[in-house]
């Protein structure tokens, strides 16, 4: 996909950046910097593309985090584990 290519964006957003493009069109900006300021928005309030065929860089989205994992700054463990002082 080349660079500029609005092909997996959802209809959504294509109708939110097209509408901010109209806006700051009719503020007086130039034709090429109102679109750009509205996929710059888009792109900030969405995180990106969204349609069908999008995907995170690199193809696969990311493995969530293990269940169980420490809290900052303790150990993981059951409550039984702990002093009676520390509770």
């Amino acid at each position: 996909m080349p660079r500029g290519d609005k092909s997996s964006y959802s209809g959504k957003q294509r109708r939110q950046a097209e509408h901010i493009e109209e806006s700051y069109a009719q503020r007086g900006a130039g034709r090429k910097k109102a679109e750009r300021i509205a996929w710059a928005t888009v792109n900030k309030q969405d995180g990106g593309a969204k349609g069908r065929n999008a995907t995170p860089r690199g193809g696969k989205k990311s493995p969530s985090k293990a269940a169980g994992t420490t809290r900052a700054g303790g150990r993981a463990g059951s409550r039984s584990a702990r002093s009676s002082a520390s509770r």
